[in-house]
């Protein structure tokens, strides 16, 4: 099994497309028609690799949906909407979407899409070696190679893209960087959101972390300033 797929579709014949498409390639797909059976999937020991996410659901939508995944992990999710307004799209990326496709797609074109978002979120999980990689801020440690995150020694529960900001920062103290080089570090260049999304970001850091010198640089972006061991 190349990965494990979470689809959350209302409609059956495109589920059924869908799904067809992604069998063939080798992944193994869990096909729902709502967020309130893929909420329950979200939370079995075995969770999907990726999301492949409707907009327009019954009961609860995509878009909540999206948000209570991104409460949680940074797993790929690629949002399939009949919804083609560039305000839509922009909601979609903002509350945490990787990827947009609008309908009708090219089943092909999905399939390309979820290869490589796969390929990334398998890159970002951590790889079995013999000493762990352990980066300090102050009182902050974050274990690298088990993505794990500690203040003053209590472990803090971050997300995927909660843990790469604070990487970023903690290596490199006192130094600013630019909201858009902060994009680029965390999502990767093939991101097309905007960069209120490293704002949002920071909002979830300074709330985990309220004891944490994570400074706004006005009109440019964000540093961590060095603390006290």
């Amino acid at each position: 099994m190349d990965a494990y797929i979470g689809l959350v579709e209302d409609d059956a014949n495109i589920r059924d497309i869908v799904e067809s498409y992604l069998e063939k390639e080798g992944y193994e797909v869990q096909a729902v028609d709502n967020a309130e059976a893929a909420w329950d999937i979200f939370h079995e020991s075995s969770k999907p690799d990726l999301w492949v996410l409707d907009i327009m659901l019954p009961g609860m939508d995509g878009y909540e949906f999206c948000k209570k995944i991104r409460e949680h992990s940074e797993v790929p999710i690629i949002i399939i909407s009949a919804k083609d307004e560039e305000v839509d799209k922009i909601l979609g990326l903002e509350l945490g979407g990787d990827d947009y496709l609008t309908k009708p797609f090219s089943p092909r074109e999905l399939v390309a899409r979820v290869k490589r978002h796969v390929k990334r979120w398998k890159q970002m999980k951590p790889e079995t070696g013999d000493e762990d990689e352990i980066v300090t801020s102050g009182a902050l440690e974050l274990n690298v190679t088990e993505r794990l995150a500690f203040y003053e020694g209590e472990e803090v529960e971050t997300t995927q893209k909660e843990f790469e900001m604070l990487r970023v920062l903690a290596e490199h103290e006192n130094r600013a960087f630019s909201r858009e080089v902060l994009l680029t570090s965390v999502w990767g260049d093939d991101y097309f959101g905007s960069d209120r999304a490293v704002d949002d970001l920071m909002k979830r850091l300074r709330k985990k972390f309220p004891d944490l010198d994570l400074e706004t640089v006005w009109g440019y972006g964000y540093r961590l300033r060095a603390g006290d061991a």
